[in-house]
């Protein structure tokens, strides 16, 4: 009863309102008094975990990738990604919302950052959509679910904690949720386009931009359909690290907006702002939980849970099951860098003792944490949508509820055929 005090503690520091960081840090500094009842060295243990947590290299990875979305963002290049979509499909019933869904996507491949992509999103193609006769539904339904894409797309910082989290490969994480990605793009696209055949109320009829638009909208297209191509090949081919290739995206991001004159010197400095405080919060979040880890460690809760699971001689595919459905639950209360901090302790070590791909499984994780963030009754994108979109959260949740569905399909599918994320890896030099 005593070793589950700090669970209790940090259940109830989260619904008061404290920050994450703190209240992983408080109470595993609670649990760790509690089992060694040795004040000194759980200051011993306080003083050295924040720079050990914080100087492991591969934790330069995630200020560049954010600083490349900050970069992505100020330079407009996600209005450029949305507009080229937008004259494409417009012949097409439901273009709009399909063109949401997939600039959504791109954008991804420039941010790695959901919530980001919802804000940025929100503000692009919203507008659009009601000035064309979009229903809000239909409309919040393809900006919230199209963000998930960002989870899954690399470069995803999601990804990047959990192989940091996990001393799994970042590039083979990066890389193993391009087809899962393209997958849920592509049935997001069939879903819209039978949603509004079935109910044609929700989008009004197609019209054809013409030619000359459409090539037009191109011209500003290719530096970041450029810039995607060279990332994703870097990562793939192993050329250069996680960290190297960040760098460069947010280096090639700034020069794309500075070219056509969209990024200038103070939106600069301001996203590097952003980029330092985004980074500090998820380096505060590992350092706290890190030291909640430690008191997980000297728990043994881990091990014990491990144990209690083989001792009951359960299919491993019900484990995998239950797991799933705790991801998804917790993923509707909590943003997914903390959820997968605090869950990865006690999940990790229980999928690979029943023999589970590490890669899959991040894979899974992820596509859990996308149902959860824009499933009622919270959903922290669908939240972020409604918000900044000021769409009523109802409406909001009645078109992710429905768009949804590509997800689960792709779930599904990836349990069923666990190659459709660990192709690409694979084929990896």
């Amino acid at each position: 009863m005593t070793i589950a005090l700090p669970m209790l503690a940090l259940l109830l520091c989260l619904l008061g309102g404290v920050p994450i960081a703190v209240a992983l840090a408080g109470s595993g500094i609670f649990g760790i008094w509690l089992i060694t009842g040795d004040v000194a060295k759980v200051m011993n243990i306080v003083g050295l975990v924040p720079f050990s947590t914080v100087a492991d290299y591969a934790l330069t990875t995630i200020p560049m990738f954010i600083l490349m979305a900050y970069f992505s963002a100020s330079s407009g290049l996600a209005r450029d990604l949305y507009n080229a979509a937008a004259a494409w499909l417009s012949h097409i019933r439901g273009g709009l919302a399909i063109a949401t869904v997939f600039a959504c996507g791109i954008f991804g491949a420039m941010s790695g950052a959901s919530t980001a992509a919802a804000s940025v999103m929100s503000r692009i193609a919203m507008p659009e959509m009601r000035r064309h006769g979009y229903s809000e539904e239909l409309a919040a339904g393809a900006i919230g679910v199209g963000a998930t894409l960002d989870i899954l797309i690399p470069p995803s910082i999601a990804m990047v904690i959990y192989g940091i989290a996990t001393q799994t490969s970042i590039g083979k994480l990066l890389v193993a949720g391009v087809v899962p990605g393209v997958m849920v793009g592509v049935l997001l696209a069939v879903m819209i386009y039978l949603w509004v055949l079935f109910s044609p109320q929700h989008a009004p009829a197609a019209f054809r931009t013409p030619m000359p638009e459409r090539i037009a909208s191109l011209t500003r297209v290719w530096p970041s359909l450029l810039l995607i191509a060279l990332v994703l090949l870097m990562l793939y081919t192993g050329v250069a690290t996680p960290t190297e290739i960040g760098a460069l995206g947010a280096l090639m991001a700034a020069v794309i907006g500075a070219l056509f004159g969209r990024l200038t010197f103070p939106q600069a400095i301001e996203a590097l702002k952003h980029t330092i405080r985004t980074s500090a919060m998820i380096f505060l979040i590992l350092i706290g939980a890190t030291i909640f880890g430690y008191y997980m460690t000297l728990s043994r809760i881990p091990q014990e849970v491990v144990t209690l699971i083989s001792d009951m001689n359960l299919n491993r595919w019900v484990v995998i099951v239950g797991i799933v459905v705790a991801y998804f639950v917790i993923s509707m209360f909590m943003d997914e860098i903390p959820l997968l901090l605090l869950t990865l302790q006690l999940t990790f070590p229980l999928i690979t003792s029943l023999g589970f791909d590490p890669i899959w499984f991040g894979v899974l994780s992820m596509m859990m944490v996308a149902m959860g963030l824009v499933f009622p009754p919270v959903g922290l994108i669908a939240f972020v949508v409604s918000a900044t979109a000021g769409v009523n959260l109802v409406k909001v949740y009645k078109g992710t509820s429905i768009l949804m569905i590509a997800l689960v399909v792709t779930t599904v599918l990836l349990m069923i055929f666990p190659q459709i994320a660990l192709w690409l890896p694979q084929t990896m030099q």
